[in-house]
C-alpha cells in the first residue's frame, strides 16, 4: 500500500508539473499577443510567431472601417482565418509615401532608400531625402488630390502608404483594383504628442525593424517625459496667446488639441485651455484681443516673419503685450531648400524637441544650454 501511495504521489507531482508548464506556455502566448502600442489610438500592432497583425482605425475623421493588414516574412504559413485581409511581405523593399510626416520615421530607421515616389516633393525638407529626389531615386507622382497612376504602376512599389483627410478614397481604390497594395497611415489624427510619435512603430513593422523602432521611440518618450518633470513644480505659469488670423477669423488651438497639450506640459497658462475639442477655435480679432491682450507670450503667429509685418497688417496688434515686448515665437520661418516648413514635417515625430523649445521660451532658466530647434523669436 505504501508503494502504491508513493507511485500515486509521483504521478500527481509529474502531472502538476506538466500542468504548470502548460499554464506557463499559455501565459507566454498571451503575453506575446499583447498590443505593442502604448500611446497611439489610431493603430494597434500585435506580433505572433510567423506574422504580425497591424490594424488602423481613424484613418480619416469619422471613419467607421478598421483596416487590417497581415505582415509576414517570405513563405510564412498563415492561418486560413486571415485570408480576407491585405497581406504584406516584410521587409518591404519599395515604398511610396504620401505625407511629409512619414519621412522622418523612415529616415530614423535608415530606410529612406526604399522610397520610390512621393506627391508634391517640394514640400519635403529633409536634406537626406531631398538628395534622393534630386538624383531621381524618388519620383514626383503628382499631388495627393491627383496621383499619377500610370507612373505609380511603372514604379510598382511593394506598398503605398496613403492617408485621407475627408474619406475620399477613389484614387486608392482604383490603384488597389489594379494590383497595388494600399496601407493607410493616420498619424495626423492622433491627439497627443507621444501618440503621433509612436507611429514610427508602424514603419518599424513594415521594414521588419520592430526592435529598432521601439528603441528609437523609447528614447523620444524618455526625453519628453524628463522634460515634463523639469517644469512640473515651477509655480510661475506665463500666459500664452496662440494662432493667427486667416480670412478675418483668428484660429487658435482648442484646449484638448495636440498644440495646446504642449503648452500645458511646458507649464504654461494657455488662455483658451478650458475650451473643449481637438481642432481649432475661430474667433474675431476683438474677442482674441479682449482675452489675450495681456498674454506674456504669443506662440505660433501663422506666417508672420517679423513684428513690423504684424503691425503693418493691422495696427491694432500694438495693443497686445506680447507684441510690445517682442515675445513672439514662430515655427514657420525655418524651411527646407524648396520651401517646406521643417516643423510640419518633423515635429510630429520629435515631440521631445517641440516641448523643450516651448520650455526654453517659457522657462529659459530650466534649460540654460539648450538652443531652440523649431522656433525662432520674431524681431
Amino acid at each position: 500500500m505504501h508503494f502504491i501511495t508513493r507511485v500515486l504521489f509521483f504521478v500527481f507531482t509529474i502531472s502538476l508539473f506538466i500542468q504548470c508548464k502548460e499554464a506557463s506556455k499559455t501565459t507566454e502566448k498571451i503575453s506575446a499577443e499583447i498590443n505593442l502600442i502604448k500611446h497611439s489610438e489610431g493603430f494597434s500592432l500585435i506580433e505572433y510567431d510567423n506574422f504580425s497583425i497591424l490594424k488602423v482605425k481613424n484613418a480619416y475623421p469619422e471613419a467607421k472601417e478598421v483596416y487590417t493588414y497581415v505582415l509576414h516574412k517570405k513563405n510564412a504559413q498563415l492561418p486560413d482565418s486571415l485570408s480576407s485581409f491585405t497581406k504584406i511581405q516584410v521587409p518591404v523593399q519599395k515604398t511610396i509615401v504620401t505625407s511629409t510626416t512619414h519621412i522622418p520615421s523612415i529616415e530614423m530607421l535608415e530606410m529612406e532608400n526604399t522610397i520610390v515616389g512621393f506627391p508634391s516633393t517640394h514640400y519635403i525638407s529633409s536634406e537626406k531625402t531631398r538628395a534622393l529626389i534630386d538624383n531621381g531615386t524618388i519620383r514626383e507622382i503628382g499631388s495627393n488630390r491627383s496621383l499619377n497612376t500610370e507612373l505609380i504602376f511603372d514604379l510598382n512599389p511593394d506598398i503605398i502608404v496613403g492617408f485621407s483627410v475627408d474619406g475620399d478614397l477613389k484614387t486608392y481604390k482604383n490603384l488597389e483594383k489594379n494590383g497595388q497594395k494600399i496601407i493607410f497611415n493616420a498619424d495626423w489624427t492622433e491627439k497627443t504628442p507621444l501618440g503621433k510619435a509612436e507611429w514610427i512603430k508602424f514603419f518599424g513593422a513594415l521594414y521588419d525593424k520592430n526592435k529598432e523602432a521601439n528603441t528609437i521611440f523609447s528614447k523620444i518618450e524618455k526625453e519628453y517625459n524628463d522634460a515634463v518633470l523639469l517644469v512640473k513644480n515651477i509655480k510661475t505659469q506665463p500666459t500664452i496667446l496662440a494662432g493667427s488670423i486667416y480670412e478675418d477669423q483668428w484660429y487658435l488651438p482648442q484646449g484638448d488639441s495636440w498644440a495646446a497639450l504642449f503648452l500645458k506640459e511646458a507649464n504654461g497658462n494657455y488662455l483658451w485651455k478650458y475650451t473643449k475639442g481637438t481642432g481649432s477655435l475661430a474667433l474675431s480679432f476683438e474677442t482674441v484681443l479682449d482675452t489675450g491682450k495681456d498674454a506674456d507670450f504669443w506662440i505660433g503667429p501663422g506666417q508672420f516673419t517679423s513684428i513690423d509685418q504684424i503691425l503693418k497688417t493691422n495696427s491694432n496688434y500694438k495693443y497686445f503685450k506680447a507684441v510690445k515686448n517682442k515675445n513672439i515665437y514662430t515655427s514657420s520661418s525655418k524651411k527646407g531648400k524648396t520651401g517646406g516648413v521643417i516643423f510640419y514635417e518633423l515635429a510630429p515625430n520629435r515631440p521631445d524637441l517641440v516641448l523643450k523649445d516651448i520650455i526654453k521660451i517659457l522657462h529659459p532658466e530650466v534649460l540654460p544650454d539648450y538652443k531652440l530647434y523649431f522656433f525662432e523669436q520674431l524681431k
